[in-house]
């Protein structure tokens, strides 16, 4: 199992697998999860990493319907502005291959900040730390793990 997985089990959290099988020419992951799923693109939830400008890289989880809204993760993260990090950045930093980061089991602790709109949620979904696997969990036991702080992060 992956790392994430680990994670939720040590935590002795509630949480369900979704599999699905994954095509590598999909262009969107999160979109792809969505739809091989059967679930709402506002409940899927994918993890960006992004560079703020005082070098403190930080994670970011939004819908994949929506996207992240820069200026915004930077006033939540009290910095004046913030960059995506750079794909071969955010593997070695995390642990996980693009399309795979899970916010769950990183490498590295980061500061983490999630969109309010998990709140109104029974389930969100996020990647269970591979291509084609998704972790089915309670918003506020994402939040508790990852130690996020809620923030407006969306732009759809």
């Amino acid at each position: 199992m992956t790392p994430a997985v680990k994670a939720l089990e040590r935590a002795g959290m509630d949480f369900t697998l979704k599999e699905y099988s994954h095509d590598p020419k999909a262009p969107a992951y999160g979109e792809e999860a969505a739809e091989a799923l059967g679930l709402s693109s506002r409940e899927v939830f994918k993890t960006l990493l992004a560079r703020l400008d005082d070098d403190r890289l930080v994670v970011a989880i939004v819908p994949v319907a929506a996207q992240l809204d820069l200026k915004a993760l930077a006033r939540a993260a009290k910095a004046k502005r913030a960059r995506m990090a750079d794909p071969s950045e955010a593997e070695r930093a995390t642990g996980y291959v693009v399309g795979g980061i899970s916010p769950l089991g990183q490498k590295k602790r980061l500061p983490t900040f999630l969109d309010t709109s998990a709140e109104n949620l029974p389930l969100l979904h996020v990647s269970g730390g591979r291509r084609g696997l998704e972790i089915a969990l309670a918003p506020a036991d994402l939040e508790r793990l990852t130690q996020a702080t809620l923030a407006n992060l969306a732009r759809i």
